[in-house]
């Protein structure tokens, strides 16, 4: 990008973007606007104006980074050591996750700029885009109402992340002109309904154009760029969020309006939202399907494995194996997306090469471990064949038990467990299989893959596999990481999405259906036979609640590690139950099998709502502009 670009992108957003919403951008305060020469050199000739497409892109949070993505560490599913005294990029996620963000410098800020990105700002360069491409004269046609398209989806989805994190939020679609008077800059957050419904609207503009492509066939220069496939997923989640109880007929939020009296929640339920959301979902299925994207399953031709390891791949490589047939958006953010994320993730796991940037410090909680179903796919409070009174227990290991190592001795919560448990997680006696041999995880205080200094170890003695690319190679002083686009919307989670929205319709055999599917490539037999034979609860599905209960559980084992459970636990309003829960791990600073496979109190979060449902808008904000209102508890 040239310098006279990036200097008109930076100064058309500091007067629009700053002024507008009242964020301060640190940083850019001396930058002088020379706005008309700048952008007549945007977009003079093709490649300018594709590079300002490409900067409309450069806006995408790197969701693929543990401590970026909002979804990874500042909630439950991976906990690491504390105090924190190497090895992270940022400590904002571990600070939100330990209860301490703030109203005035919030923790991962996107509102304002976090990891240098805006996305107010971010939309204020996507409408500058579209208010100027139209100059380009050597474009063809077809080439710019593609780029006109991705454009409008990167404004919607940039509104979308805002929303998520925000609830109610200014809407803007277009600039203010810069000589606009003060007045008109300072906006008033948006009701609920109407946010999303603008973003719906984009998006259906998006796809309605035909402009993008169903799929990207040019893979070596195009892959993570936008498709029509994108916009209607995009379009789907957005909607079932929109249908779910934290913003359907939530009356916690009845008091939140703006100063001049606009109510931004509707406290009443509408069934017609998981009407729309179902309805939604449908659309964007049948698009994946008629441009090929399918559930994966692990091509046995790449190499020959036994059962039990070819569901573990179906299972590890729908997330891990780059541009797989399961993916219908894959972030590319970053040089190397998912780089810090498994070395995050990995632990030691050769006794005879100690590799310094395998950290293994995401380390899931003992609730996570427990929230996977037994082998017979049911929850292991229901299965009547499961010795959960005896899960604490230790057992030693036989051959007959795949995922862990023979002849070593673990608890009972680590036996007979479904195989998303084993492909998902490992631990101390467990096996770590990998492309180039099966390793062994001993993480005791004395043992190769345990604590061994300040860092560098999982507080729980849990570790996060199914994040970890199956092609990683290391040994004392190389490593080798395959990076993978990060999988911001997959076939599987659209099928939950579907299955969720069919329920709270009405539609439970089409739910169970979809549910079955995921079940199916993880190596479980169906809801209805799995609770009719194996739980004390064998009506459960039958019920809207009782299936309602089945598809959060569901969701929760097939996404888990994808950041999704820190957002699904908001909408379902969950959230002060599920993140209220004991941090538990494993007493990893013992040696022996004893000693070890102890419980040990590591944190008691508290999620207190309503606050904690969105982010505070930081002060300065609102004392810039006062029609900004803050969010409850802030």
């Amino acid at each position: 990008m040239s310098v006279r670009v990036m200097k008109a992108r930076v100064a058309m957003a500091l007067l629009c973007v700053s002024v507008m919403l009242g964020s301060c951008m640190k940083g850019f305060l001396d930058i002088v606007p020379d706005n008309v020469p700048t952008l007549d050199h945007a977009f003079a000739t093709r490649l300018e104006a594709e590079k300002y497409l490409f900067t409309c892109y450069a806006y995408l949070p790197k969701e693929g980074h543990p401590d970026i993505n909002p979804g990874f560490n500042s909630g439950d599913e991976a906990w690491t050591y504390w105090p924190m005294q190497q090895d992270f990029i940022a400590l904002d996620p571990y600070y939100i996750a330990r209860g301490v963000q703030n109203k005035a410098n919030p923790y991962m800020n996107y509102w304002d700029g976090y990891d240098q990105k805006s996305l107010w700002q971010g939309i204020r360069v996507c409408n500058i885009f579209l208010e100027n491409i139209d100059r380009v004269l050597e474009l063809q046609p077809y080439e710019k109402a593609r780029w006109k398209a991705e454009a409008k989806f990167l404004k919607a989805y940039f509104h979308w992340y805002l929303f998520r994190m925000y609830g109610p939020i200014p809407i803007v679609d277009k600039n203010l002109a810069i000589d606009a008077p003060p007045e008109a800059m300072k906006v008033y957050r948006q009701p609920v309904d109407s946010v999303v419904n603008y973003i719906v609207k984009v998006l259906d503009e998006v796809a309605a154009e035909d402009a993008l492509p169903s799929k990207i066939t040019s893979v070596s220069t195009e892959l993570g760029r936008i498709t029509k496939v994108t916009a209607l997923a995009i379009k789907a989640r957005a909607l079932v969020t929109l249908a779910s109880p934290l913003f359907n007929g939530n009356n916690d939020f009845t008091g939140m309006k703006n100063n001049n009296g606009q109510v931004l929640f509707n406290p009443q339920y509408d069934d017609q939202k998981w009407v729309r959301a179902a309805e939604a979902c449908k659309a964007a299925i049948d698009a994946a399907a008629s441009n090929g994207v399918k559930l994966y399953y692990f091509n046995s031709a790449i190499l020959q494995v036994d059962h039990f390891t070819q569901v573990e791949l179906n299972i590890r490589n729908a997330v891990g194996e780059k541009w797989n047939s399961e993916l219908i958006w894959g972030n590319t953010a970053g040089a190397t997306p998912t780089y810090w994320l498994q070395t995050y993730a990995c632990p030691q796991l050769d006794p005879n090469n100690f590799n310094i940037n395998l950290k293994a410090k995401l380390a899931p909680p003992m609730k996570i471990a427990e929230m996977f179903y037994t082998k017979n796919g049911v929850p292991i409070t229901e299965d009547k064949t499961w010795n959960h009174a005896g899960r604490f227990q230790l057992r030693t290991a036989t051959s007959l038990d795949s995922g862990i190592q023979e002849g070593y001795k673990t608890v009972g919560l680590h036996f007979e467990r479904e195989p998303r448990f084993y492909a998902d997680l490992a631990f101390d006696g467990s096996t770590w299989f990998m492309r180039n041999g099966t390793f062994n995880v001993q993480s005791k205080m004395d043992q190769y893959s345990g604590k061994k200094q300040s860092r560098i170890y999982s507080i729980t003695g849990y570790y996060t596999k199914k994040i970890v690319n199956w092609n990683l190679v290391f040994d004392k002083t190389n490593l080798t990481v395959e990076s993978y686009p990060w999988p911001v919307m997959r076939l599987g989670d659209l099928y939950l999405l579907y299955a969720e929205a069919l329920n709270e319709t009405g539609n439970r055999p089409e739910a169970l259906r979809y549910l079955n599917l995921i079940r199916e490539r993880a190596g479980l037999k169906s809801v209805e036979s799995s609770w009719t034979t194996y739980s004390s609860n064998p009506s459960k599905f039958t019920t809207k609640e009782g299936l309602r209960a089945i598809i959060q559980q569901e969701r929760h084992i097939e996404m888990a590690f994808e950041g999704s459970r820190f957002w699904d636990v908001r909408r379902w309003k969950t959230a002060p139950l599920e993140l209220s829960k004991a941090i538990y791990g494993w007493d990893i600073q013992q040696s022996t099998y004893e000693d070890y496979n102890r419980r040990v109190l590591l944190y008691s979060p508290q999620f207190i709502a309503p606050r904690d449902y969105f982010w505070p808008i930081a002060e300065a904000n609102l004392q810039v502009n006062p029609n900004l209102v803050q969010n409850p508890g802030w």
